[in-house]
């Protein structure tokens, strides 16, 4: 990135990198689910439970997140969260046993999560300081992340059955992602209320008459403004919702249970069960690719209605047809 000149190319692949990041680190430890079941020797509704553990620490970093995004910065939060996620793949490998790797996969989606936010806002602030379009082509990153994770543990299985020396080969090339693209990140602006010292806006230090006047005012407002009411979603909310739901779990299922399914279920091996993720991954990239020129031409419902079919029509025909 030292030899792009141009601002906008410069600061796009540093963001990336870290969509990439993320990306890569999910995949790899999903795609050695059967190894880790193996080595923990775990049930397949403890490897749920495992699974299961992420997303409580996602859900976790909710409301966590605001408030160390408003400490730290995005791009701070994006690289301290970054480093982490690597350190979570050694701690996943060194878990000696089940209530432990729980644990792991708790911080691990809780550093998810803030990754997850930082690195969209980093993502924001570009489009919006430049006034151009980088989402679909950054998220495309997440996919090819995914896809460089599948082969690399493919690679790994070929020539070791050790866990630890793949999450470790993995967390080195997170670490130096990270590192090598910290510095071209967008710095965060300072909040209005560190910039002026007045975090409502009320400061008029020459006129104190005038200062009592608009904090009146402003209770005022505060106490004639109705109150609002509970309502129930519209229906094209639900149905949106609905979709999320439907969408979420048949991502979720390919890229956490098909490394699982190729090996136990297909009879594939170790070194060709990660692949599963990996065709995924390709499909994914070139569909967030072309996603926005799909959408300004065909437009968003019938993208998602397509697409829902789809991928419906493709498990159930995977599904019908076995094999690997």
């Amino acid at each position: 990135m030292l030899g792009v000149r141009d601002d906008f190319r410069r600061r796009l692949l540093a963001i990336a990198a870290l969509f990439c990041v993320l990306g890569f680190q999910y995949a790899t430890w999903a795609a050695r689910l059967p190894a880790l079941k193996s080595d923990l020797d775990l049930s397949k509704a403890e490897v749920g439970l495992l699974l299961m553990a992420a997303g409580v620490g996602a859900a976790i970093s909710f409301p966590l997140v605001a408030v160390l995004t408003r400490r730290l910065g995005s791009r701070r939060l994006a690289v301290v969260s970054g480093l982490f996620l690597g350190a979570v793949l050694l701690g996943l490998a060194a878990a000696p046993n089940y209530p432990l790797a729980l644990a792991v996969m708790c911080l691990d989606g809780l550093a998810v999560g803030c990754l997850n936010v930082a690195m969209n806002a980093q993502g924001a602030a570009l489009e919006a300081r430049h006034d151009r379009t980088a989402m679909a082509k950054l998220h495309a990153v997440f996919s090819a992340g995914s896809l460089f994770a599948a082969l690399l543990a493919s690679g790994m299985n070929a020539l070791t059955d050790s866990v630890a020396a793949h999450f470790g080969a993995a967390a080195a090339i997170i670490a130096l992602l990270v590192v090598a693209t910290r510095s071209h990140l967008l710095p965060d602006e300072a909040p209005a209320e560190q910039a002026t010292g007045d975090p409502a806006g009320l400061q008029t230090a020459e006129d104190p008459a005038a200062a009592d006047q608009a904090t009146d005012e402003a209770a005022t407002d505060q106490v004639d403004q109705p109150r609002r009411r509970l309502s129930l979603p519209a229906t094209a909310t639900l149905w949106m919702g609905g979709a999320m739901v439907f969408g979420t779990v048949t991502e979720g299922a390919m890229n956490d249970w098909s490394a699982l399914y190729l090996e136990e279920v297909a009879g594939a091996s170790a070194k060709v069960a990660p692949l599963g993720i990996a065709v995924v991954s390709v499909m994914m990239v070139a569909a967030r690719l072309f996603a926005d020129g799909w959408r300004a031409r065909w437009g968003d419902g019938r993208v998602v209605r397509v697409g829902s079919v789809l991928a419906g029509t493709g498990l159930a025909l995977a599904l019908l047809a076995g094999g690997v």
